[in-house]
């Protein structure tokens, strides 16, 4: 080629078009993009099998329940033995049960009426340790307080009127409770119910 165009020297004009950086940047953006996309992904899915963060979850409820004001059911009231009047009979073959049996609940301070063997009803029919009879009214009280001092009677009721009640001594009458487990009975009887808990 000659004139303007003419070529000179050993260096050739370069007819490749130059690369645009903009293709470039564009799709260094895209695949951040991309990345960022599926980890993401990634991590709703770990959530929707393991449950979310259910430590925050279980925070933010607590915070909402409104906090119990401590409060205690009142004690039950049971009435001093000195109040319980206690006739004593013995259903069993051994002589002076019932005697020996009033003279220790006169002892812990109980009211003694009669003392003598049981009727045909009860004579020798009375295989565990004891029966405590007497009114309907006695079932939470006499009958609660008397039952601390002997454990395994069992509790009858009649359609007497009085609130004296009836200690039917039983073939497996050994012996009463100790002093030490009768208080301990009567001390957990007698403790304030704990107050019910939150369903927060």
């Amino acid at each position: 080629m000659g004139g303007k165009y003419r070529i000179t020297g050993d260096a050739y004009p370069r007819m490749r078009r130059p690369r645009h950086r903009r293709r470039l940047v564009l799709a260094g953006i895209g695949a951040v993009v991309a990345l960022s996309l599926a980890g993401w992904g990634t991590l709703q899915l770990i959530d929707v099998f393991t449950g979310g963060d259910k430590s925050a979850s279980a925070a933010d409820h607590k915070r909402d329940c409104p906090t119990p004001k401590p409060s205690a059911a009142p004690a039950k009231a049971l009435p001093k033995p000195a109040a319980i009047k206690v006739n004593v009979y013995n259903a069993t073959t051994r002589s002076g049960l019932a005697k020996s049996a009033a003279e220790e609940l006169k002892k812990r301070g109980f009211t003694i009426g009669e003392v003598g063997n049981a009727t045909k009803a009860y004579d020798k029919k009375v295989p565990g340790t004891g029966v405590l009879l007497g009114a309907p009214t006695a079932t939470n009280g006499s009958f609660t307080v008397l039952g601390t001092q002997l454990a395994g009677t069992v509790q009858k009721t009649d359609t007497r009127r009085t609130g004296e009640v009836d200690l039917i001594l039983g073939a497996k009458f050994k012996a009463f409770s100790t002093p030490q487990e009768a208080t301990a009975a009567m001390a957990a009887l007698t403790k304030p119910a704990p107050a019910p808990s939150s369903s927060c």
